[in-house]
């Protein structure tokens, strides 16, 4: 859900920062904006549904691949994050006309903001409960092979 939401927000963005005007200060272009930090909402969708696939055909293969998935999600959403706050915290002057815009843009990118640290929590608690998939599977094979071999004698 969280992916699909930066999805729209990006979306809005470029929307916002595609109608703008050339003034006398130039055209508000955020870091953000221009690396598609919002539109990187797509991995965390799949993410989820390897997540998904993970659940309904539990195989090591499966859980392995939501954990890396999820683990790259991490890594994205903090870029994400320190990108963000490195656009909030610098801010040049733009002309009058997309003074409005970039003043939405940049409340766009706040709302974002608080959004990171709940996509980390998220891929950081599948990861956990991914290696914990990962460390049962392995335990009931190794049983199920002990098992076998006390039977056999």
């Amino acid at each position: 859900m969280t992916g699909i939401f930066c999805i729209f927000m990006w979306y809005l963005l470029l929307i916002l920062y595609m109608g703008q005007i050339k003034g006398v200060f130039g055209t508000y272009e955020p870091i953000t904006y221009k690396t598609g930090c919002s539109l990187w909402g797509i991995f965390f969708i799949i993410s989820g549904i390897s997540i998904i696939r993970a659940t309904w055909y539990p195989s090591q293969r499966q859980l392995t691949c939501a954990m890396l998935e999820n683990i790259l999600c991490m890594i994205l959403a903090i870029i994400s994050m320190i990108l963000t706050i490195v656009e909030l915290s610098t801010f040049k002057s733009v002309s009058y006309r997309n003074y409005g815009q970039a003043k939405l843009g940049r409340q766009i990118s706040r709302v974002l903001l608080s959004f990171y640290p709940l996509e980390v929590s998220m891929a950081l608690t599948y990861s956990i409960f991914g290696c914990v998939g990962l460390c049962r599977k392995k335990e009931d094979a190794r049983t199920a092979d002990t098992e076998e071999v006390e039977d056999a004698f």
